[in-house]
């Protein structure tokens, strides 16, 4: 069962280890601001034991989803956003760890990052991927993100396209 919680300075070794597998362009800074905010940083976990992991002896519940009967809940997953102060947010990094895709992780991390940003009064959230990328495409696409325009050597290895969800005016 995956978790959403906010991100904190413990995490940042695993979070620093998924973003590494997985982007090919990471952006350590940003991560490593982020663990203190204000960047919005969502962490999804799950227990070990959902892992396949034997849960350790001294593992306790907690109820903001750090500890589980069934062992330490480990960091597989996080979406990192700013905001302009205003009306509009930007998704820079959406990563989870290569083990655990696939399992809804990535839908439950931008479900909570919109509920936050809707409730936080930002009309929109703005992502870029890349062009050539149709699983991200898709992956967006089919969580209500629409393409709004091409940015021409938005990467280092080619173009972006920036995409967009509007907020104001969904449903709670």
């Amino acid at each position: 069962m995956t978790r959403i919680r906010e991100g904190r300075p413990g995490d940042l070794p695993a979070l620093r280890a998924i973003q590494e597998a997985v982007l090919a362009e990471p952006w350590q800074e940003l991560l490593t601001v982020a663990v203190d905010g204000p960047p919005t940083l969502l962490v999804a976990t799950e227990p070990a034991a959902e892992r396949g992991e034997a849960a350790t002896s001294d593992s306790v519940a907690a109820n903001d989803g750090t500890t589980t009967s069934a062992g330490p809940a480990t960091p597989v997953g996080y979406a990192l956003a700013v905001t302009d102060g205003g009306d509009a947010g930007y998704l820079a990094e959406l990563a989870v760890a290569p083990g655990s895709q696939g399992a809804g992780h990535g839908s439950a991390l931008v479900d909570a990052l919109v509920e936050r940003l809707r409730e936080a009064g930002v009309g929109e959230l703005r992502v870029t991927v890349r062009e050539v990328d149709e699983r991200a495409r898709e992956f967006y696409g089919d969580r209500g993100f629409e393409r709004r325009e091409r940015i021409a050597d938005h990467y280092e290895t080619g173009d972006g396209l920036l995409l967009v969800r509007e907020l104001e005016g969904e449903n709670e």
